[in-house]
């Protein structure tokens, strides 16, 4: 079915029986995007917002509070009724599967650019939707694996939404949890390629992070509404990794390997928008916090009667962050504009502590005063946003402002600085035809640091250890973008960014001056993405309900290596990846079936004396069949990794600094991960 017209096209009478079932906040489109109405989803049986959103054609969600520096300025591409979400606890997913596919009256596309919200650029969906009774969603989601694990039996979140009167709300209670694990050998060679030694080792793995999350709005009346959102949780994770190694020279070695790390963490945040002067005025706030407890314990035993060795390491984070914000918007000079303010305090605190066994096999205390301390920012940001139709089928949104920061460090290591640094954006749309449009944007980002790199950590699997740098600070970025959108007619749309970023103090591995290394400002990186998305759907051959989404990336990257000069890709970042998803909803039925496909190469890391990569592959399938009315439920289950896919590793350890030093050992692993089956009930009440 073609999408309806934006309202702005209906005739005035349509217009006015929509937007009269229509909530306040619904956007103004003047005609620049399409729009989904809900008979557009029937085939898929949807049960939320999330499952509507999703199959849109060549749309894909955008969640973008990773890396998100405070709250800032909007960066998802999904609104709804018109407004940005403000937690940052809670997915733009999560969010989008607790409201009712009953309560959206309809899903508009429309070019970011030209909203009166500054920071969104390209295709965005506004979620319109109205809840006039209580209802309620429920997802449980299930699975095994034939090795290595125990069953996934608690995963899943129910939610319930409603309002009484003025006063709208949800209350949810979730469990996102997974288990994973793998096993086989790895073998350790020598520089001439003679084994070392040959290991086997089983790695087990479970997480549970249960929630419970709620969300109340009120309109107060005279344009004045109020949110405030409430969350608190916990995480839960172990691993334990058991491993036998055999020497060449016939030595057994046993290891023990455990990790555990728990913590509780809670969000409150809220926000009212309320009219002064010619315009409004939109007060948020928000504070976060979550504590970590981790620790790791190796211990090596030998077959020859010698002392067992082994280390242990445990640390205690504290991590918070305290914001607030004001954002002014007026309508002048037939143009939207806004000024904004921001304050955020963010704020770490970590003690660790370092055991080595001795020969009573009890864990003695070593020093470790690198990995004691805490680390502050305060920052403060200013910016002026400007947003125009310049003609019917050109708008462009101008953003520019500046921010402050002061970073402070306590602990052996303890420095202050601060930085003051221009931010801003340049975006321009063109959308000449309802099916095709371009926006091209230019934008200098700041980045966001971890805390954690200001001070010392160790990784006893790998023998590594982190040194703590008081020095860091956050990277820098010009980024020019550009997104084409180009509608099929009825084969479906097609979507292609291009983004390119030439980095200032990039953040990678670099060499401390006591022979240690840390994550450090490099100095100058550029890195250019390519993505294409594209929906074809099977109508124009008959095959009537069958879609394949397509994802393609590409990405090519040069920074200068500090520890060899010369050029490679950033550690650990993404080289390429494809991601195919096909799905047959099987006309006149409840049926759909499917199958998936995934591959990702993802460039080694470089250190002081390794290179390594780590990754899982080289693809990844599943296949799934569903009913969508099995007593009123959705029903399916999927079979993955059906091509066997398997964790892989490799590194080369050098006997001193890189460039020049002889290889120390070169290891390799190759671990099964076997299939994978999960099964998801859902339903709505």
């Amino acid at each position: 079915m073609t999408p309806a017209p934006l309202l702005a096209e209906d005739t005035d009478a349509d217009a006015a029986t929509e937007s009269a079932s229509a909530p306040e906040g619904s956007l103004v489109t003047n005609g620049q995007g399409q729009v989904y109405e809900p008979t557009y989803f029937t085939q898929f049986a949807p049960r939320t917002a999330f499952d509507m959103v999703s199959r849109i054609p060549g749309f894909t969600i955008d969640d973008g509070n990773q890396g998100q520096r405070g709250l800032g300025q909007a960066n998802q591409n999904v609104l709804v009724n018109g407004q940005r979400f403000s937690s940052k606890s809670d997915s733009l997913f999560d969010q989008l599967q607790r409201i009712s596919a009953g309560d959206v009256l309809r899903i508009e596309i429309v070019d970011g650019t030209a909203l009166d919200i500054p920071g969104l650029s390209g295709q965005v969906a506004n979620v319109v939707y109205k809840s006039t009774r209580t209802s309620g969603q429920f997802r449980w989601r299930s699975g095994f694996r034939p090795y290595n694990t125990e069953a996934q039996l608690y995963g899943g979140e129910i939610s319930v939404t409603g309002r009484s009167g003025k006063l709208g709300y949800t209350v949810s209670l979730s469990n996102e949890n997974n288990r994973f694990g793998a096993d086989g050998p790895t073998i350790v060679t020598d520089a001439s390629g003679a084994v070392i030694e040959e290991q086997y080792n089983k790695f087990s793995g479970k997480y549970d992070n249960p929630k419970l999350a709620t969300s109340f709005s009120y309109d107060f009346g005279g344009g004045i509404l109020g949110n405030l959102n409430l969350s608190y949780g916990a995480d839960f994770q172990e691993i334990t990794e058991p491993e036998t190694g055999i020497y060449s020279s016939g030595l057994v070695r046993t290891r023990e390997f455990m990790l555990d790390d728990q913590g509780p963490k809670y969000e409150i945040g809220g926000d009212i928008a309320f009219p002064v002067g010619p315009g409004t005025l939109k007060l948020i706030g928000l504070e976060r916090f979550e504590r970590d407890e981790v620790a790791t314990t190796l211990v090596d035993r030998f077959d020859d009667g010698r002392d067992a060795s082994g280390f242990r390491f445990e640390q205690t984070g504290k991590t918070g962050e305290r914001i607030g914000r004001f954002e002014y918007g007026w309508r002048m000079w037939e143009a939207d504009w806004q000024v904004s303010g921001e304050a955020a305090f963010n704020r770490l605190n970590l003690a660790s502590r370092l055991f080595e066994l001795d020969p009573s096999e009890n864990f003695v205390e070593l020093p470790f005063p690198g990995g004691n301390g805490g680390v502050t920012e305060d920052r403060y940001e200013g910016i002026l946003s400007i947003s125009k139709q310049l003609t019917p089928t050109l708008s462009l949104q101008f953003t520019g402002g500046a921010e402050y920061s002061k970073i402070e460090q306590t602990g052996s290591a303890a420095n202050s600085r601060s930085f003051q640094r221009p931010k801003g954006s340049l975006s321009l749309t063109w959308k000449p035809k309802d099916d095709f449009d371009i926006t091209i944007e230019a934008r200098r980002k700041v980045g966001q640091l971890s805390f954690g790199d200001f001070l010392a950590s160790v990784s006893l699997q790998n023998d590594n250890q982190n040194g703590g740098n008081n020095g860091l600070q956050p990277d820098q970025s010009w980024n020019l973008d550009a997104e084409i959108n180009k509608g099929l007619g009825a084969w479906g749309s097609a979507k292609l960014v291009v983004r390119h970023a030439w980095f200032e103090d990039f953040v990678d591995f670099f060499p401390l001056a006591n022979g240690g290394e840390a994550r450090g400002n490099i100095g100058d990186a550029r890195r250019l993405h390519v993505e294409l998305n594209t929906t074809i759907k099977g109508e124009p051959i008959g095959f009537k309900g069958a879609r394949l989404e397509i994802k393609a990336v590409k990405r090519w990257m040069d920074v200068t290596d500090p520890f060899t000069g010369e050029n490679r890709p950033f550690s650990y970042d993404l080289n390429s990846l494809l991601e195919l998803d096909f799905r047959h909803d099987i006309p006149g039925s409840d049926w759909a079936w499917g199958s998936g496909l995934f591959t990702a190469d993802n460039a080694p890391y470089s250190r002081r004396r390794e290179v390594g990569r780590d990754w899982e592959g080289p693809t990844f399938m599943n296949v799934f069949v569903e009913n969508k009315d099995v007593f009123g439920l959705t029903v399916q289950a999927l079979v993955g990794n059906v091509l066997g896919a398997r964790n892989k590793f490799e590194r080369t350890v050098f006997v001193g600094d890189r460039p020049g030093a002889d290889v120390a050992f070169e290891e390799v692993r190759n671990r099964r991960i076997g299939p994978i089956f999960r099964f998801t009930v859902s339903g709505s009440f």
